[in-house]
């Protein structure tokens, strides 16, 4: 077990990590994980140092890396490729493998459709809501009108009752997400575990929203390292302090792997 306390600024990230170790399979949230939140899904970046050390890790560790976020797929690629990592997105309704193949849910897309058009209508009143529309799922943000909370739940709790009970509402990071039920990080992650390159390793998976508690679920169901990114309440066994910390993480973890292989 690991405890590192390392400056930063002004600032101090601390981790509580299980030891480095060969043969594991690494997933990834991003906003809140790998990233800062931002006040827009579209203000984020990649730094360099963080994409060569995913690129490195990635490599060294066969391909068993992957992404795992509400964003789309293509959203994740136009930050981090290349390469195109194995990643999930839109909560798991879409997926690429180890492989490069790609499956997506798509019964939902009409009434998402609907949904996105009759939110548009009702949101044009207020000030500093975002609505995003990734195709498989609808999410509107509020992070630039936190006054609005109650509308916002509000007014998604209402289109659920409409989309039927095949759809879920997702609570996030002052955001709320519609989706269709079934798929989640939790689905995601057993599904990689269960193909090349990913089978018979230990999944360790760090995240930081309630979103991410059902990856946490099934990655302990596995015995594995569920990592809980921030404050809160969780399954998560370990904990690191926030993104920065992350990032620190990931390059140590793709050092370890560099001097494992030059051994």
């Amino acid at each position: 077990m690991t405890k590192r306390i390392a400056a930063t600024g002004a600032s101090r990230v601390d981790w509580h990590m299980p030891d480095f170790a060969d043969r594991w399979a690494v997933f990834l949230d991003v906003d809140g994980t790998l990233l800062d939140i931002a006040r827009r899904p579209d203000a984020v970046a990649v730094s360099p140092q963080l994409r060569d050390a995913l690129r490195l890790a990635y490599r060294l560790s066969s391909g068993a890396v992957a992404l795992i976020s509400g964003r789309t797929l293509s959203d994740l690629d136009r930050l981090f490729a290349p390469p195109q990592f194995p990643a999930a997105g839109q909560h798991g309704l879409e997926r690429r493998d180890g492989r490069g193949h790609v499956t997506r849910l798509k019964d939902a897309l009409d009434r998402i459709d609907l949904a996105a058009r009759t939110l548009g209508a009702q949101a044009r009143t207020q000030r500093g809501i975002l609505i995003e529309h990734k195709g498989l799922s609808l999410a509107l943000h509020y992070r630039g009108a936190p006054e609005s909370q109650e509308w916002a739940e509000y007014a998604m709790r209402a289109l659920l009752i409409g989309l039927g009970p095949e759809f879920q509402l997702v609570e996030g990071k002052m955001v709320y997400e519609l989706k269709p039920g079934g798929r989640d990080k939790g689905t995601a992650i057993a599904d990689f575990m269960s193909e090349t390159p990913f089978a018979g390793r230990l999944p360790v998976f760090i995240g930081d929203d309630a979103t991410d508690e059902d990856g946490f679920a099934v990655v302990n169901s596995c015995a594995g390292h569920s990592v809980k990114v921030g404050s809160g309440a969780s399954a998560a066994r370990w904990h690191i302090a926030d993104a920065p910390g992350v990032r620190r993480w990931i390059e140590s973890y793709a050092e370890y792997l560099k001097a494992r292989a030059e051994k």
